[in-house]
């Protein structure tokens, strides 16, 4: 069964930092692209960072570049996302999604966690 299964969601002063985590099971994690996309209420679901199966080359939203990074672990089946100096338009429900790395570019979703940003 695949499961992605986010953490470290929660409630962060303007400038904090947070960590989130995204655990896979049930297929080869590293053979699948990684990506985190966020949604802040009313608003349409937006790539927020994305990562190579290999971990050899990311990409980020231009409001992120320079605060946030996304890492992974083949080892541990994990993908990574470092948020620093946290503004409240950050607020949004963030989720992992899993690509495949071939033509048929098979997609999981996780079903997110809560990030809000807030004095």
């Amino acid at each position: 069964q695949v499961q992605l299964v986010e953490s470290g969601g929660g409630l962060v002063q303007p400038g904090g930092s947070l960590r989130l985590s995204c655990q896979a099971s049930g297929f080869v994690f590293s053979s699948y692209h990684m990506a985190w996309y966020r949604q802040a209420e009313g608003k349409e679901r937006e790539l927020v960072a994305h990562i190579t199966n290999t971990g050899g080359s990311t990409n980020y939203a231009g409001s992120v570049k320079g605060r946030f990074t996304i890492s992974r672990e083949n080892d541990k089946n994990t993908v990574n996302l470092l948020m620093n100096s946290l503004k409240p338009e950050d607020t949004a429900v963030y989720y992992c999604k899993a690509v495949r790395a071939n033509w048929s570019q098979k997609t999981y979703w996780g079903q997110g966690t809560q990030v809000t940003v807030a004095s």
